[in-house]
């Protein structure tokens, strides 16, 4: 069955209640989605986990969590669109950390130019289903795919504003980017 696995490991700056910023790595996420549906809209779902493995306290939860992922997509040549839905519970990890409970959603679209570039916009909506604050963000970016052997590289930077939020220290205004590698045969 054709799967789709990720491994995430953020970098992230954060500001710091005390001035300045804190930066650094982020709480490792995975997830090995399977393809039920490969015709039209592909369709999968799969179990996650998040380890906690982040270099600063404000970059991460202290938990260990554990859920499910859901994507649903409808490729082209010339586009992308689709939605990816995770959902996670902390299961062990620092005890003086509140226990989490998340809800994602990233509803995507990337739209293909001449030469790998391409035109994006992917924020993740997120939900703390434990203390009910939230971030959705809305962004307008783009990026660059290329192929150098067997690897496909996909760089990006997309620029996102939440249209609505609500929670003491939920970000207004983020600015994602990132690298990604598709390692092939």
């Amino acid at each position: 069955m054709p799967q789709i696995f990720r491994a995430t490991l953020p970098v992230s700056t954060r500001p710091d209640p005390s001035g300045g910023y804190n930066t650094g790595l982020g709480d490792i996420n995975l997830f090995d989605i399977f393809l039920l549906s490969q015709e039209g809209v592909q369709i999968g779902v799969g179990p996650l986990i998040t380890m906690p493995t982040a270099t600063d306290p404000s970059l991460g939860t202290g938990k260990w969590q554990a859920g499910l992922a859901a994507v649903a997509v409808s490729a082209t040549t010339e586009r992308l669109l689709g939605a990816l839905v995770q959902w996670q519970h902390s299961f062990a990890g620092q005890d003086s950390r509140p226990a989490v409970q998340s809800l994602t959603a990233q509803p995507f679209g990337i739209f293909n130019l001449p030469g790998g570039w391409y035109v994006r916009s992917t924020g993740i909506w997120t939900f703390d289903l434990q203390q009910g604050n939230y971030y959705i963000p809305v962004g307008l970016g783009g990026g660059k795919a290329w192929k150098s052997g067997s690897t496909i590289y996909n760089a990006y930077i997309e620029p996102q504003y939440s249209v609505a939020h609500s929670g003491r220290g939920v970000p207004q205004f983020t600015i994602f980017a990132g690298l990604n590698m598709t390692f092939g045969k």
